[in-house]
């Protein structure tokens, strides 16, 4: 069974390659939540609606775009209806401006900046790979840390930790496994 993290981003590499029966699959799985974040920025439901049609304009277009890193894409496709949703605030408002009244440049632009939804977000999914990191035996996480955040070959780490580079392979291996298995906990 994948997790529905592995999902999503199944969908999303299929809709990336014209796959219309993952983007339906996507929009059953996503609409809900994304409508209730457009919903909240614009308190209007025929705005919202509006916004989330642009959201899914852009998932179909932009799917190529997007790179599995570990995190929720859950936090991608969120941060892409908060974007739609803020834009199409800011048009409605820039249009209810008094006659004359001048536009600060900076209510134009979108603030590429990830909200404080995805920073909490981003903290709990970091918080959770450290509870995660944690369970694994101490040399197993620093081997872990050491090949995928500063980018240590496995050559490098067999030499260094005086292990056969099979077996560097095969633990990284299960130590990422076993990391999967955690996170989707």
């Amino acid at each position: 069974m994948t997790s529905p993290q592995a999902e999503i981003e199944d969908l999303i590499a299929r809709i990336a390659m014209g796959d219309r029966a993952a983007f339906r699959l996507l929009y059953e799985r996503t609409s809900a939540k994304l409508f209730g974040v457009c919903l909240r920025v614009l308190d209007d439901r025929a705005l919202a609606e509006e916004a989330l049609q642009d959201v899914f304009m852009k998932i179909w277009h932009r799917a190529g775009q997007y790179r599995v890193n570990g995190f929720s894409p859950m936090t991608w496709l969120i941060t892409l209806a908060r974007n739609a949703a803020v834009d199409r605030r800011r048009r409605r408002d820039a249009g209810g401006r008094a006659a004359g009244a001048p536009i600060d440049a900076a209510d134009l632009v979108a603030d590429p900046a990830p909200g404080p939804a995805q920073q909490v977000q981003a903290r709990s999914e970091a918080q959770a790979l450290a509870d995660c990191m944690a369970e694994l035996p101490g040399d197993r996480a620093e081997m872990v840390r050491r090949a995928y955040l500063e980018g240590v070959t496995y050559a490098e780490l067999a030499s260094s930790t005086g292990t056969k580079l099979n077996t560097v392979r095969t633990w990284l291996r299960r130590s990422l496994l076993q990391l999967r298995e955690c996170l989707s906990r």
